[in-house]
Order: C-alpha cells, then structure tokens, then sequence
C-alpha cells in the first residue's frame, strides 16, 4: 500500500506546482479586480427624464468584479444600487463572459451587457464628464442601454483603428408605450450593427468617428384614437433605465476628438465630442395613419408636427486644465412627439450645461455643474436653472477609461 501512496502523492503535487505556475501568468485568475464607486448629489430643481430628483441623493452606487477566466474565457459582473423616492433598488446591470483568444481580431460576448451603439453608451455613468447623460440618451436609450445578449465584432486588420459589429437583444428597455398590457412583444426584439474608425493625427491629437443602426421590433407605438392620451415619456415613468421615446429604426452618427501635448493626457488634455440620433416610424400605421394626415380634417399631425420621427444630438467640449481641475461645456436638444388622442404634438427640449469638476486623484471627483433648461409641452417641467454639486469616489481595481 505504501508503494501506491508515494505515486499518487508525487502526481498531485505535480499538478498543483502547474496549476500555481499557469496562475502565476495572469494574477486576475486568483485576484479578480473587485471595485465599488460611490455617486451622490445635491440638485437645487428637476431635469426632464432625468433619474436625479431635487434635493439630496444617490447616484448609482456600483459594484463590481472582473477577472480572465482562463486563457480563453474573460468575465465581469457589475451591480447597482441606486435610491429613488426613499426606496433603494439593486440591478444587475453586466453579468458577461468575452472570448479573448479567437483569431483575426474577432471577440464574441454574450449574457447581459451595455451595447456598443453611439460613443457614450458603452461607458460607465461615473465616467462621465458631466452629472447626467444628455438629453439625447435619456430619451432614445434610457440613459445608457444595457441587456441580455450577444455580440460579435471584429477589429479589422488594418492600418487606422476599424471594429465592426452585430448585436442581437431581448429588448426589453425598448419597448414601445403599452397602457392596456396587451401587446405581443417580440421575445429578442433589437438587433444592432455599428462601426468605429479612428486614428492618430501626429503625436498630439486622435480621433474616431462611428455609426450605428438600431432596428427595435418593438418600438412602434400602436395608438388608439379612444384614447384620450398616449404619453410615451409617462408610460416609461420610474427610474427602470427604459427609453423614453422609441421608434422601429434608430440611426447614430457619433465623433470624437483629443488632443493632448505631446500626446501625455496626464496633465492636459481637450476632449471635443458630439452625437445624432434619428428614431423613425415611430408610430404604428394601423391606427395612427402618417402618410395621410390632413391638418384640416384633424389627422394625427398638430401644428409644427410634419414628420414621423424623433431626432435629438449634443456637443460637447472639456479641457483638462492641469492634473486637479476639468471643466466642460456641453448644448444638446432634443425634439420629440407625443400622441393625445388621434393627433400628435410636438416636444422640444434644450439643455445648456456647464461643469467645474476638482480631482484630487484618478479615484476622485468633485464636480459642480449648472444646467439651463428649456421644455416645450413636457409636462410638470419648466425653463429651470438647476444647480448640481456632485461626488464621484472609486475604491478598489479601476481599469483604464475608454477612449
């Protein structure tokens, strides 16, 4: 018997000195990166579709773990806890595995992930530059678009940077307004395909522009002329991360500009980026007829209402003055319909924000910022000057930010 032991001992311990040495080449398969981000505010008024209300509270307070599976396998899970009318709500916004090792610059990811559509989007909240995405995304996107999935894209081997790719989702967020309950959603009802390209422009600046289509399944809101109001924005009330505003196709134009001396954006930097949406066939032609609305008979269009879609965009522009100090300007606009009855009337909205943020490091953000609004028939908001005194604190693994 003792002749069998020593074998058998010599073979385990021999695959336990593998198991320690293929650890040792990626630390992240013993210590998964695991980090928390803490947000909270104080607004002086309310934003239109915005998930901060006046007064003092939470952000999204975020969580997160990330590690390389293995050789062939990444993973990340990211939770949110965020406070809305005294009442705390936990999502589960990224439950993901990526492939890392598929050849000719081709990556499949699949589970629950923000999209790659438009430059935002697949960028966390707290990275941002500003206390709130732009109207634009508050509108057509929910703020940023997460869901259940796949996507498969592919970095093209060429000499500028160019990545395509398709996506394919339940589309959930993306539903159309449906007071009664009664509609038969499709079961995967996005589906997505963009492309990037960028490159350098000397040492000192880069660029990348992209497109994105989103074609929604889902998205058309089916009216009903016994209705006496069809309201997309109240039928998507509450703070759930859905789009306000949905159509069948959403197209995205998207670019960015930086520029840093040298190239070193440690200590100074200018970022100039900017974003189109166009959500069309936003209505549904078998009870809310576009095509042959007549303003003299009382047909869907009111007034100052001529087309089937929605369209928003924005601008903006931050300098890095020193390692501590960023300041931002940002306009955007947005211009939407709402249904009453069997017409339509149109909504505009217009935001003018300035920020001054302070960062003590890379892990910390003080941020004051004064927004200028303007609504035109949205309903319990008004022309505001709002005021937001904003913390962003990061503890724990923080990966680099995107471009």
């Amino acid at each position: 018997m003792s002749v069998l032991k020593t074998p058998l001992s010599l073979v385990a311990i021999g695959c336990a000195f593998t198991s320690v040495a293929v650890m040792a080449e990626d630390s992240s398969l013993t210590n998964p990166n695991i980090s928390a981000v803490l947000d909270g505010y104080y607004q002086s008024g309310d934003r239109a579709m915005s998930e901060r209300a006046e007064g003092f509270g939470l952000g999204e307070t975020e969580l997160a773990i990330s590690a390389n599976i293995d050789d062939m396998f990444y993973g990340k899970m990211t939770a949110v806890l965020a406070s809305h009318g005294g009442d705390t709500e936990l999502e589960l916004e990224e439950a993901f595995i990526q492939t890392m090792a598929l050849p000719e610059g081709l990556s499949v990811r699949a589970g629950r992930f923000l999209s790659d559509v438009g430059y935002l989007n697949n960028q966390h909240l707290h990275t941002d530059s500003f206390a709130d995405r732009p109207a634009a995304y508050r509108a057509f996107l929910g703020g940023h678009y997460f869901d259940d999935g796949l996507r498969v894209s592919i970095v093209a081997p060429t000499d500028i940077y160019w990545n395509l790719g398709l996506e394919v989702f339940q589309g959930d967020k993306m539903h159309a307004a449906d007071e009664h309950g009664e509609r038969d959603f499709s079961n995967l009802g996005v589906y997505t395909a963009f492309t990037k390209l960028g490159g350098d422009i000397g040492v000192d600046s880069s660029w990348q522009l992209g497109l994105a289509y989103l074609s929604n399944d889902n998205g058309k809101v089916i009216g009903e002329e016994e209705n006496d109001h069809v309201d997309e924005g109240d039928a998507h009330g509450g703070h759930d991360h859905s789009a306000q505003y949905t159509g069948e196709n959403t197209y995205i134009a998207d670019f960015v500009y930086k520029w840093a001396p040298n190239g070193n954006y440690k200590y100074q930097h200018l970022t100039v980026s900017g974003e189109y949406f166009r959500v069309t066939d936003i209505f549904g032609v078998e009870e809310l007829d576009l095509d042959h609305a007549d303003e003299h008979d009382h047909g869907m269009l009111s007034e100052g209402a001529t087309n089937d879609y929605h369209e928003g965009w924005y601008i903006s522009s931050v300098y890095q003055l020193s390692p501590n100090w960023s300041a931002g300007l940002r306009y955007g606009q947005v211009d939407t319909f709402e249904a009453h009855g069997d017409h339509l009337d149109p909504q505009k909205l217009k935001e003018t924000e300035i920020s001054l943020a302070w960062h003590n490091s890379h892990f910390s953000t003080v941020r004051m910022q004064y927004t200028h609004q303007q609504g035109t028939n949205f309903e319990g908001f008004e022309d505001d000057n709002i005021i937001t005194l904003q913390y962003v604190m990061t503890l724990g693994a923080h990966g680099a930010h995107q471009f």
